[in-house]
């Protein structure tokens, strides 16, 4: 008996191979299956099941790739919303044998009406759950969100604690395979850790020790969460099923005066933020490899070409894998750092970064039109931030940005400069002319007392 843990990085998306006798299934299997078939492969099984948690919002689904490939059979919750086309419905005590596993299903929703967990049992020793892979309804230190019905707030939150109720009656030794980790857009107070029990949290996770239904719903439908539009392809994806995406995602190189530089295609710099801030190409998005995931879906085009700009290759290549997760496949090449561009005086642009003096220095003797613009999460905004800083999200600019002079000086701050260099990007390209970025940002104005 075996169990893998797969995790696609960026996304912070956690999928699971168990298996055994000679069989294996996959729970929420990621587009890209090469990590599944080398595993089948590793410990000469045959993949017989493919279990879905729920319809996934950030990321597409390989159920239909791996049915494709091992003729293996796919389960999906029932969906209240649209059926999911490539898939068997399966519903609550329903059971299916795997080798010497037992996996039995409960209806858990809340997260979305369809979400399903999948308690795993061994068979030799049946007296109780061994495991269960939760989905996105129980996460290691928190619990879903519960905005995708906006107009029932109450109703679905009010299924989340119901089914909440559901996971600890499976015992403090059952073991918590959630389908996200720390990172993920799918929650914000996930612990940087992935491994947990029942018992566990129900001791330390405090969404899931709540015991009260009505302070429950009260407390989700109080929380803030953002929605990237790339939530949308996802949702029809993730419906009628995805295509396979390619074995090999490397984006053949460009010269440095090649016209998709030019402004015939989407250019993501993802070197970091300071490879940014000195030099890159004009009209280019800012987009670290690190947070891709997390913010690409917010601002690129999916009937546009996309060109990287990275420090390597291998570089461009895990971004390129990144993205077609998220459904972007018209990655058509990229260049290794802007080094060349310069030698062959092609124009190139750069961005300030200052500090914490700087800053104290502007908020003392205010220049004539300057605004300083936080872009964290309305919760850390609210949880503490520089008075006199307006507010906008770094991936609703420019859609939620207040009205300012396009011609004024904007500094822009978030946790450390990170989301404050993407944001600033985006300020470049929507024609703001004088941007710089306070490097350190919050972080660095906390350490300052």
């Amino acid at each position: 008996m075996f169990l893998h843990k797969i995790k696609s990085n960026g996304l912070a998306h956690l999928s699971y191979m168990i298996g055994s006798n000679g069989k294996a299934a996959i729970i929420d299997p990621r587009r890209d299956i090469s990590a599944y078939m080398d595993l089948a492969r590793k410990e000469d099984v045959r993949i017989t099941h493919v279990f879905e948690t729920h319809r996934n919002e950030d990321f597409i689904s390989g159920a239909p790739a791996v049915r494709a490939a091992t003729g293996a059979r796919i389960l999906h919750g029932p969906n209240r919303d649209t059926p999911i086309q490539y898939a068997e419905t399966t519903r609550e005590g329903d059971h299916f044998e795997i080798g010497s596993m037992r996996i039995e299903v409960l209806e858990t929703p809340g997260h979305t009406y369809d979400s399903v967990s999948y308690v795993l049992y061994d068979t030799a020793f049946d007296n109780r759950a061994v495991g269960v892979f939760t989905g996105d309804a129980l996460f290691i230190g928190d619990v879903g969100r519960t905005d995708f019905y906006p107009d029932q707030k109450r109703e679905v939150s009010g299924l989340l604690f119901d089914s909440l109720q559901k996971l600890k009656t499976l015992g403090d030794q059952t073991i918590v395979y959630p389908a996200h980790g720390a990172g993920s857009v799918c929650g914000a107070g996930m612990a940087d850790r992935e491994f947990s029990t029942i018992g566990h949290e129900r001791l330390n996770n405090d969404r899931f020790a709540m015991t009260d239904r009505e302070a429950f719903i009260d407390a989700k439908v109080a929380e803030n969460h953002y929605q990237p539009p790339y939530f949308e392809m996802m949702e029809r994806l993730n419906t009628e099923g995805g295509a396979p995406t390619d074995r090999y995602l490397t984006p053949p190189p460009i010269s440095p005066d090649s016209e998709l530089l030019k402004g015939e295609a989407q250019i993501v710099d993802i070197r970091s933020e300071t490879d940014f801030a000195a030099a890159h190409v004009p009209g280019s998005y800012c987009i670290p490899a690190g947070m891709l995931a997390s913010f690409s879906g917010w601002f690129l085009d999916y009937d546009r070409d996309i060109v990287l700009v990275s420090d390597s290759a291998a570089q461009a290549q895990e971004a390129a894998t990144t993205l077609a997760r998220l459904g972007y496949d018209r990655v058509v090449g990229h260049h290794a750092g802007t080094v060349p561009m310069a030698t062959s005086n092609q124009p190139l642009e750069s961005i300030d970064l200052i500090d914490t003096d700087e800053v104290k220095a502007r908020l003392s003797d205010r220049p004539s039109g300057w605004t300083l613009l936080d872009v964290r999460s309305i919760d850390e905004f609210k949880g503490g931030h520089i008075e006199g800083a307006e507010h906008a999200y770094a991936g609703r600019i420019p859609v939620d940005l207040p009205d300012l002079d396009r011609s004024g000086p904007i500094t822009v701050m978030c946790g450390s400069g990170m989301r404050a260099s993407i944001a600033a990007s985006v300020l470049r390209r929507e024609g703001f002319e004088k941007v710089d970025v306070y490097y350190g940002s919050w972080k660095a104005w906390n350490s300052q007392g």
